[in-house]
């Protein structure tokens, strides 16, 4: 899958896009879903989210500020963080790490390790 990020119309997407992360959280904690996958985060703020359990597949998080997240549980195959902001970020075991820093460094789309 190639296909460009998006920015979607979603509702929940777009509390995401407006920086309201707690109001999202909120509403996941309610029940509420919504599709996250190839969505556009580039430059989005998005310390606060709770990704547990969320599909953010083939996303796009350049220069996006994931400082602290934890995302072991969170699907990231093909997403790209190039030049965000990682510090403390925990990614999922199925992830090598250099898949993480090419995507990082270079805006690579992240593979999952096969056999895990």
């Amino acid at each position: 899958m190639s296909e460009p990020p998006k920015i979607k119309s979603d509702p929940l997407y777009r509390l995401l896009r407006e920086g309201r992360v707690p109001s999202f959280n909120e509403e996941k904690a309610r029940g509420k879903r919504c599709d996250l996958t190839c969505c556009d985060f580039r430059g989005i703020d998005l310390r606060e989210l709770d990704a547990d359990g969320l599909d953010l597949s083939h996303c796009y998080f350049r220069q996006a500020d994931l400082r602290g997240l934890d995302l072991s549980k969170t699907r990231l195959e093909g997403a790209s963080i190039h030049g965000a902001r990682i510090a403390g970020a925990y990614f999922p075991a199925e992830i090598p790490a250099d898949e993480i820093i090419m995507s990082l460094m270079h805006g690579t789309r992240m593979r999952y390790r096969s056999g895990n």
